[in-house]
């Protein structure tokens, strides 16, 4: 039994004085009291550690390499997407699980608790299989062996180059994969998986409606049943006009009229979606799976965040491209583009609470269900998935409550990060991983090669 004890937490029933935090051997949080004297592992202030909901692990490696233009007068997600490819044509198993422990690494120092990892680089650059079909599924859990994280594998079913059912272009021959060889392959996950601790688990993503045919999008749900469903909606003007082209109708319009939606379901940047879309995909029970630092970084566009809070829809966030992975920033700027868009201040704030709180508590609640996971609060029987502040930092020195959260959304970064647990794993101290030297070496050595010249 392992006892955190808080001067002050975020629990279940709210803020709390004087916390005592008990967890069990298998990683859960088995008693939760208030006014208690301290004893135990000591810390300030103690917060739910909320899940990084949407992750393309290897695109860690490109952080930085992509913000040139060239003789091309314009610049878009589409060209960016070509560079993606011709990078990860180059990318070995060793070095996708590098890349992948350092990602999670940096995640857990962030304030996350857990990687939902939407996982598509499956084979050779020929498209071939590996001799072990999940062999890259095998890589991303070997990784979180590594970093401890919480790791929700969603390996992703990629079949068609477009709605016409078009081939593959050689950029995506690693994701292709038809109905018989997904099966296969998430069997091979899911078996990867038992080689973790008993908070991981295994979902299906359906790319988007432009890489998978309608029949096997409404058959997504159905192959891990208990599992959460992930798939890309509506990120790009370009993709909507094509889907609508293809099939009558918008891509949130489609998925509204043809698939089960419900709370395991995350619609993945949804930034393109009409006002009446919004409150109806809201109505769901859907969760909106935002990304903010990647959809400013590729011109996605702005989600309709205040619209959709106010119809009552539920949020995650995920650090998607990873070219930043930071808490603080995601949320800072989802609420900031809302103000740019609209011309305000505490876009996402209600007559009773504050924007920090609002969205930290969203995401919490919203990037457990999309991890499928137990955990999104403080509360007897949920993972001990946690963070504390560092309450010595100058923007935190005297704040409780809600503006505690609101200080770190608008002032704040990962140096506010003090300690981090996932399912008990207490795995950053005093702001970093436990194992960062090592994580840190084997990643520089494993994409020296793939960063020469840039």
């Amino acid at each position: 039994m392992k006892t955190i004890w808080a001067n002050q937490a975020l629990t279940a029933k709210g803020w709390a004085s004087h916390v005592s935090v008990e967890i069990g051997a298998d990683g859960r949080i088995v008693n939760v009291d208030e006014d208690t004297p301290p004893r135990g592992h000591r810390v300030e202030t103690l917060l739910p550690a909320p899940a990084n909901s949407h992750s393309h692990a290897f695109q860690r490696a490109m952080a930085g390499l992509t913000e040139k233009r060239g003789e091309n007068p314009t610049d878009s997600f589409w060209t960016w997407r070509k560079l993606m490819y011709d990078f990860l044509g180059r990318v070995t198993p060793d070095q996708v699980e590098a890349i992948a422990a350092l990602v999670q690494m940096e995640m857990l120092e962030a304030g996350y608790a857990t990687n939902v990892e939407f996982h598509y680089l499956h084979h050779q650059a020929d498209g071939s299989s590996y001799a072990q079909l999940g062999e890259m599924s095998e890589r991303i859990a070997a990784a979180a062996s590594e970093s401890g994280i919480g790791l929700t594998l969603l390996p992703v079913q990629y079949q068609y180059g477009g709605c016409d059912k078009r081939a593959l272009t050689q950029g995506q021959l690693r994701f292709g994969n038809d109905p018989e060889r997904y099966a296969r392959l998430l069997d091979e996950a899911g078996r990867a998986l038992k080689t973790l601790a008993p908070d991981a688990r295994l979902g299906v993503a359906p790319h988007s409606l432009r890489a998978v045919a309608p029949e096997q999008l409404r058959d997504a749900a159905t192959l891990v049943p208990e599992g959460p469903v992930h798939i890309h909606i509506a990120e790009q003007i370009p993709e909507v006009e094509e889907v609508q082209a293809a099939w009558g109708a918008r891509p949130v319009e489609w998925a509204l009229d043809n698939l089960d939606l419900d709370q395991r379901w995350c619609m993945i940047h949804a930034t393109q979606m009409l006002p009446n879309e919004t409150k109806a995909l809201a109505a769901t029970g859907a969760i909106a799976g935002l990304c903010p630092i990647t959809e400013a970084s590729l011109g996605d566009g702005i989600f309709d965040g205040v619209r959709w809070m106010d119809a009552g829809g539920r949020i995650s966030v995920g650090s998607d491209s990873n070219i930043l992975i930071s808490l603080a920033e995601e949320m800072r700027v989802l609420d900031t583009t809302q103000r740019l868009r609209d011309h305000t201040r505490a876009a996402l704030a209600d007559a009773t609470t504050s924007t920090g709180r609002r969205i930290f508590s969203g995401i919490c609640e919203g990037g457990a269900l999309a991890a499928g996971r137990s955990s999104g609060s403080i509360a007897v029987g949920q993972w001990a998935d946690l963070l504390s502040l560092d309450m010595n930092h100058i923007n935190l020195a005297g704040l409780r409550g809600d503006t505690i959260l609101d200080s770190f959304a608008f002032t704040g970064d990962n140096r506010m990060i003090s300690d981090v647990w996932a399912a008990g794993r207490h795995m950053v101290r005093d702001g970093a991983h436990v194992r960062r030297a090592e994580i840190t070496s084997r990643y520089r050595k494993a994409v020296a090669h793939l960063r020469e010249g840039a």
